[in-house]
């Protein structure tokens, strides 16, 4: 069964933005009772984005409930290493009705199996799934169908398609650099599609923080990568960069 993306934002920390303006108004405080003054924290906020004193920054955090994600989404979410995961296991879960996330470039393709039949590509894919969920239960009989397991050595016939969930917890600076790579449109579509969702919860509840974050042509006012840009600069700043 298919599944669609879900992005909720479950905790942040409380009052961020002036969490963030305190702990830099400390760096250039003679006197520490100073630092919760009632100087507008927007201000202060964008000032050390223009300086790029992203520190205080890092006592924000953020965490997120994500599902409806394939495993290729997670393998690619985990690689941001300043932040702390927990996700659902193949191990301790059962995956034998498995859900699954599907390309959506695959819509209106065919496939052909031979010289004669030709099938749509979204059908073929659903069919390919529906026989790993069977062979998946085949293998997981023949282990034993005893929990963790057999379900540890059973799982390795599953597909990255595989639906998976997370908690995910980021500080705001490491947020803006998982935005700035992962909202680029060289990025993969699911992740990109993730990253835009987690935006949009984040501007939310601090909007100054997040305010003019996007891929990072926005920071640097044009695309760093040369000859593979995807030349779609001025549409990307017209979403992001207001």
């Amino acid at each position: 069964m298919s599944v669609l993306l879900k992005v909720e934002l479950i905790k942040h920390t409380e009052d961020a933005e002036s969490c963030v303006a305190s702990a830099a108004k400390l760096c250039y405080a003679e006197d520490a009772t100073t630092i919760f003054n009632d100087e507008d924290d927007s201000l202060f906020i964008k000032r050390l984005k223009d300086m790029g004193h992203l520190s205080p920054f890092e006592h924000a955090s953020y965490t997120f409930y994500v599902e409806g994600i394939s495993r290729v989404t997670s393998h690619q979410l985990v690689r941001h290493r300043l932040a702390s995961y927990s996700q659902r296991s193949q191990r301790y879960v059962a995956h034998d009705n498995f859900e699954y996330v599907i390309p959506p470039s695959l819509v209106g393709m065919k496939v052909q199996l031979d010289d004669s039949e030709i099938v749509d590509a979204v059908e073929y894919y659903n069919q390919c799934m529906k026989e790993v969920a069977i062979m998946y239960n085949n293998l997981n009989n023949a282990l034993g169908a005893c929990g963790e397991e057999s379900n540890q050595d059973a799982r390795y016939i599953l597909p990255n398609a595989c639906e998976t969930k997370i908690f995910m917890t980021m500080n705001a600076r490491e947020l803006m650099h998982f935005l700035e790579e992962r909202l680029c449109l060289r990025a993969q579509w699911e992740i990109r599609g993730l990253a835009d969702e987690i935006l949009n919860n984040l501007q939310k509840v601090s909007p100054n923080i997040f305010e003019n974050v996007g891929p990072k042509c926005i920071k640097l006012n044009g695309c760093p990568e040369g000859k593979m840009s995807c030349g779609e600069f001025k549409q990307i700043k017209e979403k992001y960069g207001n």
